[in-house]
């Protein structure tokens, strides 16, 4: 009698875990067709980190990057790790950059922030300008 306490035991604990694992939900697998605009975006993805690797390849380019202090080997390290539509829109703007970035830019909301930092300054009392 004793062995059948054992054998409900351990069928009812399987029986648990089957109705646990029935439970929990399975992400269906699904196939399809692969468009052309994937698989073109793909020879993209290549031709745009291949014309990024050339312009690294250039000597004048890599004087100015050791100028700078980067070194030539980082830099192509985070070609790698562009996402593939920041790659191909880096690769079709290069010519187009500027040097040194836009500098313009920051120089106004470094002086809109002081402005209205100023401004708040006054409200509350802290300074004096008027």
């Amino acid at each position: 009698m004793g062995w059948i306490k054992k054998i409900e035991k351990i069928v009812g604990v399987l029986m648990t875990l089957i109705l646990v694992m029935m439970a929990v939900p399975v992400p269906a697998v699904t196939a399809a067709m692969v468009g052309t605009k994937a698989v073109l975006s793909d020879h993209d993805n290549g031709n745009a980190r291949d014309r990024l690797r050339s312009f690294l390849d250039r000597q004048d380019v890599q004087r100015l990057l050791t100028a700078l202090g980067i070194d030539p080997v980082e830099a192509e390290a985070r070609i790698d790790s562009l996402s593939d539509a920041e790659a191909r829109r880096l690769a079709g703007s290069i010519d187009q950059l500027p040097a040194g970035g836009d500098a313009g830019g920051t120089a106004l909301y470094l002086a809109i922030i002081a402005f209205l930092v100023l401004v708040i300054l006054e409200l509350l009392g802290y300074t004096d300008f008027i």
